[in-house]
């Protein structure tokens, strides 16, 4: 069971609207201390407005939010100190240099070191951590794609901060680039305990990354759960496939370990090359975006 004291961002009936337009209808969800959650959805489905307003830059309609504690709509800076944020482009610092950058930006964050965290992140240590460590004298304008995404990172997390809202933050890495990063999230949750607000169009990173996905569509969480319990909530039925004595066979069950377990007491060592295959999140995905906007055509009628 969970303690009441590490929920890091709770939020209950937001609602967002511009003019006659509605945009969030009445959103609810939480996440806790270390926690990863993946929020999902099509273009225009309210993700970036969901995400501004836990950030404090912009003001709901109604509902009730509360950010490491504190209503966003209300935060100081001490509060902002405990955030970091990195967005899909950052300004432009191409006259600095790369851990010149990081040490300057990180001297902000001094003032609001606590015994239980030490901020700012060391920059050398921080330059290694995302990867830089070879291009730490270089300006940044002399940068690659890749290696200025990396910067992005750095920036965001340069104040160690609780919780980290990451926009499509593998954008532009190159498989090894993104290998790493996703190693450094692993660090982050499992080393320093924060909480991660991800967003991403990359399925398979949301997969590997997310302890928790919230799939957005027209304003309305409409689901909410691992990948694998969301798989299982539209798919009874798994794929079991194995060779035996030189052939291929497949078979679709909804206990697939009860039906696993069973065949190799039927067969034992005879069983070869075996997988159980559920559906995957992409699939999940697609269809739980198609079933809500046909309930949403439904219900507009």
């Amino acid at each position: 069971m969970r303690d009441p004291h590490d929920v890091m961002i709770s939020v209950k009936d937001l609602r967002m609207r511009y003019g006659t337009n509605d945009v969030l209808h009445g959103v609810d969800f939480t996440a806790h201390r270390g926690e990863v959650i993946c929020l999902l959805g099509p273009n225009g489905a309210g993700k970036t407005t969901t995400i501004e307003i836990l950030e404090g830059f912009r003001m709901r309609s109604e509902g009730e939010v509360s950010v490491l504690g504190v209503d966003p709509a209300h935060a100081d800076e001490n509060w902002r100190a405990r955030l970091g944020v990195v967005l899909q482009a950052w300004r432009d610092h191409a006259k600095w240099r790369v851990r010149e950058l990081l040490e300057h930006l990180g001297g902000y964050y001094a003032p609001y070191s606590t015994d239980r965290i030490k901020r700012p992140w060391d920059p050398d240590e921080l330059v290694a951590a995302v990867g830089l460590t070879e291009h730490a004298d270089k300006k940044v304008r002399m940068l690659s794609g890749g290696q200025r995404r990396r910067l992005d990172v750095a920036i965001g997390i340069v104040g160690r901060p609780e919780l980290l809202f990451l926009d499509e933050p593998t954008a532009g890495l190159d498989p090894e680039a993104r290998r790493e990063f996703h190693e450094l999230v692993h660090r982050l949750t499992d080393d320093d305990d924060t909480t991660i607000l991800l967003t991403t169009h990359d399925l398979d990173e949301a997969e590997k990354l997310a302890d928790r996905i919230l799939i957005l569509n027209h304003g309305r969480i409409v689901a909410d759960g691992s990948a694998d319990a969301l798989s299982r909530q539209i798919a009874g039925e798994a794929e079991v496939r194995w060779t035996l004595d030189g052939q291929r066979f497949v078979h679709s069950t909804t206990e697939s370990t009860k039906y696993v377990h069973e065949l190799f007491k039927q067969h034992g060592d005879a069983i070869g090359d075996l997988e159980v295959r559920r559906a995957s999140l992409e699939d999940t995905y697609m269809t739980l975006v198609r079933k809500a906007e046909s309930l949403e055509a439904v219900g507009a009628r």
